[in-house]
């Protein structure tokens, strides 16, 4: 007997299949049809070597190391001597009464001059562009922290979908089989067409949200396939070890022992303290600046001075009466208060990332402890139920019922695990060390 509550039900489910395009469910059909290329298995360890080895934004973090080491290279190097050359080239030779008797001869001068840094300022840049190499190499640190999060909560997530598509590739085969049957005893007079209707409402609802995970899988296989550098059409199968993500467990280490960690090892801290370093030593080469650099020099002249074969010492040095860099100290000294502000708000942040990610994962882990995850109940009762509604013994909402109850029971239970899988991830991203792993 159809109750007023079942047609409205039926109305809103017919109403809103009406607003889906009719191409879309041939679309679907046609996209969930289609063989894939090639599968590969994938661990996450493996996965992680991979990365590390071909990843393109690693790789372009490394030459911004390598082109500061060089620098700090440079910057220790010994200014080049200056050697010039004094000829006269119109008339080339001069006549010139010597007591000796000497006759004509060709007029020519030169100069060698050597730059003397002074107050250790070449020392000073050394080491300033030496702490700018550790300020690089602790940049590149904390990009592999954040890509290795993406690498890894990405292939949590594709994993978890998968088993979330398993229930798909379950139902709908079962449900496209019991609508066919329907349909011919609807086309022999044997039932109703609002039951018919009702099944095949819901095997396009079933079919429209795997074509919705399917997309989002496709999405996930392509941010892997950008991580790893991988320019294959293959679609990974991450093996995952279900008992090792089943046993994580906060109670290992204390929200304490987190947070003393992150702040000690975390490469975004540890970052901004190495520019406050760098910072101390650029003020103590701008203060070396400021001692003029002494030029050492000698010079001969064979004819164009007041003696023959004239050679002489230079000295030369700038008198720092008006520019003794004082500008450029008074600019240090603010840039190293800069750089401690921003290391202070940086630690402040540290412990808050490590205490919000611990309150979240003791949330997730605890609903996760206390929830029922056996869906065995469930799969043993779909054959009972396609029985039951075969004889007619229950009525089409019961068993669409039981189908929605399994459906949504399995899908919840994987969101729960790829969420409480994500907490794990966050406190291994938030205090820079991988304390949780599952594989």
């Amino acid at each position: 007997m159809t109750t007023q509550n079942d047609l409205h039900l039926k109305g809103n489910r017919l109403s809103s299949i009406s607003r889906i395009p009719a191409f879309l469910l041939l679309f679907a059909t046609q996209a969930l049809a289609q063989p894939v290329v090639d599968t590969v298995r994938l661990t996450l360890p493996d996965a992680e070597q991979r990365f590390v080895q071909n990843n393109l934004q690693l790789l372009a973090q490394r030459y911004n190391i390598t082109a500061a080491q060089a620098l700090a290279v440079q910057a220790k190097l010994i200014d080049n001597p200056t050697i010039s050359l004094d000829q006269n080239i119109i008339q080339q030779s001069i006549h010139r009464q010597e007591p000796d008797g000497a006759g004509q001869q060709n007029q020519v001068a030169f100069q060698v001059q050597q730059l003397f840094a002074l107050a250790g300022r070449r020392r000073a840049a050394g080491k300033a562009a030496q702490q700018a190499a550790v300020v690089e190499t602790f940049n590149l640190e904390d990009l592999v922290r954040n890509l290795r999060f993406q690498l890894r909560t990405t292939f949590y997530d594709v994993y978890f979908r998968q088993q979330t598509l398993r229930v798909y590739d379950t139902e709908i085969p079962q449900l496209q089989h019991t609508v066919d049957l329907y349909q011919s005893q609807y086309e022999k007079g044997n039932i109703a067409l609002k039951e018919v209707i009702r099944l095949k409402a819901f095997l396009f609802t079933l079919q429209s949200e795997r074509l919705g995970l399917i997309t989002e899988q496709a999405n996930g296989h392509a941010d892997l396939h950008v991580l790893l550098r991988d320019s294959t059409r293959s679609a990974y199968q991450p093996v995952v070890d279900p008992n090792r993500v089943r046993d994580l467990s906060l109670n290992t280490y204390s929200e304490t022992q987190l947070t003393d960690t992150a702040v000690a090892r975390r490469a975004d801290l540890l970052a901004r303290r190495a520019e406050v370093q760098r910072q101390e030593l650029n003020l103590r080469l701008q203060r070396a600046v400021a001692t003029p650099d002494l030029a050492v020099g000698y010079s001969y002249d064979r004819l164009g001075s007041y003696i023959n074969n004239y050679n002489s010492l230079t000295l030369g040095v700038a008198v720092p009466l008006f520019n003794r860099n004082q500008g450029n100290i008074q600019a240090a000294k603010a840039q190293i208060s800069n750089a401690q502000a921003q290391a202070a708000q940086q630690q402040l942040v540290v412990r808050r990332d490590v205490h919000e990610a611990y309150q979240v994962a003791l949330r997730q882990d605890d609903l996760y402890q206390h929830t029922s995850r056996d869906t065995t109940p469930f799969a043993r009762l779909i054959d009972n139920i396609e029985q039951s509604y075969t004889k007619r013994l229950i009525s089409v909402v019961e068993y669409l019922d039981f189908y929605e109850a399994y459906k949504n029971n399995v899908i919840q239970l994987n969101t729960l695990r790829a969420n409480r899988m994500r907490a794990f991830e966050i406190i291994n991203l938030s205090t820079g060390r991988t304390f949780f792993r599952a594989e």
